[in-house]
């Protein structure tokens, strides 16, 4: 059933738990990460990349993930990921997302917090004042579409690993949950997008930090590559939603990159691949659920 992303993660949160969210590029990833929340009983989210957003056919995926969160046997959002352009997030909104991340996290503190105020105003002038809406607040590295940073490094290494572009100063916080009325906060400490370099160095400090001077739910961008027993700790410091992207695509493209010659001899044989796409998606969608549920 599609409900609120709010709803959804303040109930996890509630039983001590956090809500997995997974990036769909396509409809058969998402039917994987339904049908693994299906399965474990569990809510998830439903994340669109905005460069997907802002083509027609993004907008069409849309469209079908909120059908199909409409028929889930769970609660299930659907959300626009880190977005900054108002067109993109009103087209997306009118597609089917019922929460955005509004990312002002690379402007200066004021223009992040007008940035937000700005699409609030926006959509609640075109009727859609119940759009959820998260912020976020300090910069994450690297580039969620990618497994790897965009600099010359790629060769040798994640750039995105090679440290946070800038954590949460907790002490703005309350100022800028206040002034910009975000129902989720995400967070910087430590955590990137893309592949880690060496062995993630979460700062769970400044997480704590942050729980205590914030009573909305936090959310952890960059989850993928970070060992399931650092995760178990986060429900426990107010992070009721956990992205993940990298790890879900590497892991459908080391499938399909093995099966491929095989299936081509097989007559082309495109829904047997289809499935193998499924099931790699839906082992990965069903371990975060079950690491989170902990």
């Amino acid at each position: 059933m599609r409900t609120q992303l709010d709803t959804v993660v303040g109930a996890a949160l509630q039983q001590g738990s956090a809500v997995p969210a997974f990036t769909c590029y396509d409809f058969t990833t998402a039917l994987a990460v339904v049908g693994a929340a299906e399965e474990s009983g569990r809510g998830a989210i439903l994340l669109v990349a905005p460069k997907t957003a802002a083509t027609p056919n993004g907008l069409r995926l849309i469209a079908a993930l909120r059908g199909l969160a409409d028929a889930a046997g769970v609660p299930v959002a659907v959300q626009l990921d880190h977005a900054s352009d108002p067109q993109v997030i009103a087209d997306a909104v009118s597609a089917g997302a019922d929460s955005v991340l509004v990312d002002g996290s690379s402007l200066p503190y004021e223009d992040n917090i007008a940035l937000v105020r700005g699409v609030r105003a926006a959509l609640a002038a075109q009727g859609r004042a119940d759009v959820v809406i998260e912020a976020e607040l300090g910069g994450l590295a690297g580039d969620e579409d990618r497994a790897f940073g965009t600099g010359a490094a790629d060769s040798a290494g994640s750039t995105a690993a090679d440290g946070p572009a800038g954590l949460t100063d907790s002490a703005l916080v309350e100022d800028f949950v206040s002034r910009t009325g975000a129902q989720l906060l995400a967070v910087a400490v430590g955590n990137v997008h893309g592949k880690y370099k060496g062995e993630p160095r979460l700062r769970w400090d400044v997480l704590q930090d942050i729980a205590v001077r914030t009573r909305i739910p936090l959310v952890l961008h960059g989850a993928s590559g970070i060992p399931p027993e650092e995760l178990v700790k986060a429900a426990a410091m107010n992070v009721g939603k956990v992205n993940f992207n990298t790890e879900l695509r590497t892991g459908v493209l080391a499938v399909l990159e093995e099966q491929t010659t095989a299936h081509r001899a097989d007559g082309e044989n495109l829904q047997a691949l289809l499935g193998r796409w499924d099931s790699s998606a839906r082992a990965f969608a069903a371990t975060a659920l079950a690491t989170l549920s902990r």
